[in-house]
């Protein structure tokens, strides 16, 4: 029998948009924002009250970043995720939030989303953001401020792996004759040991060409359409058979993740 995880019944039917906070502005980060936007179109098509997006990101845009990262030479110098955001408001007519800084570093408890999407290239981030999301495990309140799901989203050169996790110990399942309903999923904290793997921040780029040298031209957009996938049947269908997949451009092999 296999396992499915049927998302948060809250988040399927809320009385407000689904509160996303994406952390990371840059070449995943860019991809992840502007394919929500047009799920939030896609989700309000079929009757949802769709997304509203709040991006966290301290960089400012470089001329590195044009080509790779989705910003023009028109942006050069303005924060990454104010130019990202006023964009993407300009285009769908949102009012979307944009915060020039890091997360959760300067913010209170009370500064939480439904779902926290992590698009950084570095450990200790990751392992910052779970000391401060773990907290919420046993919460059981249900509202725009309620944390149900981290995904994380992680790449080198050619390729990368993203994860969805259960940020509640539990998610209350459906019985299920066809399936095993899982209640909880692990976030990447809880599958990668980042605390016995050393630190390799790549640092800025002077170019697009050194650029490319770390992280190729498509892996960020293809990872990205492939978690923003996840999450979108998990809106649309109310459930997910995977928890996340790991990509790799020189084999063009996508490798799902089960629950």
């Amino acid at each position: 029998m296999k396992k499915i995880h049927y998302t948060d019944r809250y988040l399927l039917n809320p009385h407000h948009p689904v509160t996303v906070f994406v952390i990371g502005a840059g070449g995943t980060g860019s991809q992840v924002a502007t394919n929500l936007a047009r799920m939030s179109i896609a989700l309000q098509a079929l009757g949802h009250p769709g997304l509203h997006l709040t991006v966290f990101d301290p960089d400012t845009v470089t001329e590195a970043n044009i080509g790779r990262q989705l910003f023009s030479e028109s942006e050069l110098g303005l924060n990454k995720a104010v130019a990202l955001v006023t964009r993407i408001n300009r285009f769908f007519g949102f009012s979307w939030e944009a915060k020039g800084q890091c997360y959760p570093s300067g913010t209170s408890d009370s500064v939480l989303a439904n779902i926290i999407i992590t698009c950084t290239d570095n450990t200790r981030s990751r392992l910052e953001l779970w000391r401060f999301l773990k907290k919420y495990r046993e919460a059981s309140v249900n509202n725009e401020r309620a944390v149900y799901y981290w995904m994380d989203f992680g790449n080198a050169q050619t390729t990368g792996q993203v994860f969805i996790g259960t940020v509640r110990n539990k998610i209350r399942q459906p019985a299920s004759k066809e399936f095993m309903p899982v209640p909880g999923m692990n976030v990447i904290t809880e599958e990668v040991n980042y605390s016995t793997i050393e630190e390799k921040d790549s640092g800025p780029s002077c170019s697009l060409a050194e650029a490319l040298e770390r992280q190729d031209l498509y892996i960020n957009s293809i990872l990205a359409q492939v978690g923003c996938d996840i999450l979108w049947r998990m809106f649309k269908e109310g459930r997910t058979l995977y928890r996340g997949a790991y990509i790799n451009l020189d084999t063009l092999r996508v490798n799902p993740i089960p629950v």
